[in-house]
C-alpha cells in the first residue's frame, strides 16, 4: 500500500460550499411583494456628478412609472423613494425564475451644501431618472465705483 500524504486544504473548497448552501437553505432571498423582509430590499444603481452649473443625479429605474417615483428635497438631502410591483398578468406559480426585485426602495444623499428646492428639476426618459440641482450663485462682492 502506498502512502498518501494528507493536504489539508484539499477540501476546503467542497467544505465552503457545503456551508454557503447550508446558509442559503436557512435564511433563503425573500419572494413576493407580500413577504415584510422584502418591502426595501432592493435600492436602485444611482450616479452622482457636479458640472459647472449643477449636481445631477442619474437613479435606474427600470419597469416604473414617473407615478411611481417621489422625490424630496429637505434642506440639503435629496430623498429618492418609490415601489416596484409585480406584474399583474402573471401569477407566481407561473414564473420559472424571477431575479427582479420587488417592493418599496427609499435613498437618501446629502448634498454639499443648502439648495433651492425651487431650482431642481426631473426628468425619466428610458428608465433612467435624472433630476439636476442648480448650484446656488456664488456671493460675489460687489463693486463700488468711486465717484
Amino acid at each position: 500500500m502506498t502512502p498518501m500524504r494528507w493536504d489539508p486544504w484539499r477540501n476546503l473548497s467542497f467544505l465552503q460550499d457545503r456551508i454557503n448552501r447550508m446558509f442559503w437553505e436557512a435564511f433563503p432571498e425573500p419572494r413576493g411583494e407580500d413577504d415584510e423582509v422584502s418591502l426595501g430590499t432592493w435600492f436602485p444603481a444611482v450616479d452622482i456628478y457636479e458640472t459647472d452649473e449643477a449636481i445631477v443625479l442619474q437613479a435606474e429605474l427600470p419597469g416604473l412609472k414617473k407615478e411611481d417615483i417621489e422625490i424630496e428635497v429637505k434642506e440639503n438631502i435629496l430623498i429618492l423613494k418609490g415601489e416596484r410591483t409585480t406584474d399583474k398578468d402573471v401569477k407566481e406559480k407561473n414564473y420559472y425564475r424571477q431575479e427582479r426585485r420587488l417592493g418599496k426602495f427609499f435613498r437618501s444623499f446629502t448634498l454639499p451644501a443648502a439648495i433651492d428646492s425651487a431650482k431642481v428639476a426631473a426628468s425619466y426618459k428610458a428608465g433612467v431618472l435624472e433630476v439636476k440641482i442648480l448650484k446656488p450663485q456664488e456671493q460675489k462682492p460687489a463693486q463700488i465705483d468711486i465717484k
